[in-house]
C-alpha cells in the first residue's frame, strides 16, 4: 500500500474504507443497527487497513470488534474516527475528554491513529477548547495525529492561528460534482492532507462515459480512474463498498499512472 506522510511525520495509506453504512439495516445510514460488519470484515481481507468511523455512525463499538477479532496486529491498522460538533460532545472539557475515552473504549485500542473534528464548530471558544483537548490526548499518546473535517479555509485559519498541534488532515468531499479543486490546493500549499469522503459519489452516466473512455487505455474501470486521478494529486481517499469484488477494485490502483491529458480531462469533468 502506498504511504503519504503526514506534516507530523506519520504515514497514512493513500487508500482506506469509509464505514459509515456498516453494520446497519439495508445498509442504510439512518439504519438500525445489526451487528453484521461483514462488509468490513470482506474489506479488511482484501487488504484494507485504513479503517474511518465516527460517533455519528453510531458504529464505533462493532467497528472496533471487528478490527480486534481479525486477528491482524493492531499496528498494522489506521483507524480515523471522529467527533460531533453537537454540545452533548463539546459542551465542557470534561465531556470532550469522556467522548474520546469512549471512543477508545469502543474502538478497542490504546490509541487512535486520527481524530477529527467532524463538522465545524462555529463557536470559536469551544472550537478552541475541543482543540486543546485534542492535543492533550496527542500529549500523552493516547492520539497520533489530530485534524478536522468538512472545514472551510476560514475555519482552518481559525483553528491554525490559536493550534499549539497543527490540523494534518482535513478530511472533505471530492468528487465529479464538487471537486473542491481551491480547498485542495490550499491544503496542499499548507501541508495539510486532503481526504476524501465520497470520492465515487455524485457521478452522472455522462461523467460515467467519459471516464470508462479513460478507463479503456489503461485495462481499467471508472471507478479505478477516478480513484487514481485523486491519489496522483495527493489526495488519500476513502471509497466504501458492500461488495467484495468492488471493494478489491478499489484497492487496484498502483500497477498505472495517468497522463497529464487524461488527469486535465478527469478535472474538468
Amino acid at each position: 500500500m502506498q504511504m503519504i506522510t503526514l506534516a507530523n511525520g506519520v504515514d497514512i495509506p493513500v487508500v482506506g474504507t469509509g464505514t459509515n453504512t456498516y453494520g446497519k439495516e439495508g445498509n442504510q445510514y439512518n439504519g438500525a443497527l445489526t451487528n453484521d460488519f461483514s462488509s468490513l470484515k470482506s474489506a479488511i481481507q482484501a487488504g484494507y487497513r485504513l479503517i474511518d468511523t465516527a460517533i455519528s455512525y453510531r458504529n464505533e463499538e462493532g467497528v472496533g470488534a471487528t478490527i480486534f477479532e481479525s486477528g491482524i496486529p493492531r499496528g498494522e491498522f489506521f483507524i480515523t474516527t471522529k467527533i460531533p460538533s453537537d454540545e452533548a460532545y463539546i459542551g465542557s472539557k470534561k465531556l470532550i475528554n469522556q467522548t474520546i475515552q469512549n471512543s477508545l473504549k469502543n474502538l478497542q485500542t490504546d490509541y487512535i491513529d486520527l481524530y477529527l473534528i467532524h463538522h465545524p464548530i462555529e463557536d470559536d471558544e469551544k472550537l478552541q477548547q475541543t482543540w486543546e483537548v485534542l492535543e492533550s490526548f496527542v500529549d500523552n499518546g493516547k492520539i497520533k495525529s489530530i485534524g478536522v473535517s468538512n472545514f472551510t479555509i476560514d475555519m482552518l485559519e481559525t483553528v491554525r492561528n490559536f493550534a499549539r498541534i497543527q490540523p494534518v488532515v482535513n478530511q472533505i468531499e471530492s468528487n465529479p460534482h464538487t471537486w473542491n479543486h481551491e480547498l485542495i490546493d490550499y491544503l496542499t500549499s499548507n501541508n495539510i492532507v486532503p481526504e476524501a469522503w465520497g470520492p465515487l459519489s455524485k457521478v452522472t452516466q455522462e461523467q460515467i462515459e467519459t471516464l470508462d473512455k479513460i478507463a479503456e487505455n489503461y485495462g481499467k474501470n471508472w471507478g479505478q480512474v477516478l480513484l487514481r486521478y485523486q491519489i496522483q494529486r495527493g489526495v488519500v481517499v476513502i471509497p466504501k463498498s458492500h461488495n467484495k469484488e468492488h471493494q478489491v477494485a478499489n484497492l487496484e490502483l498502483f500497477d498505472f499512472e495517468l497522463t497529464k491529458e487524461d488527469q486535465f480531462l478527469i478535472e474538468t469533468l
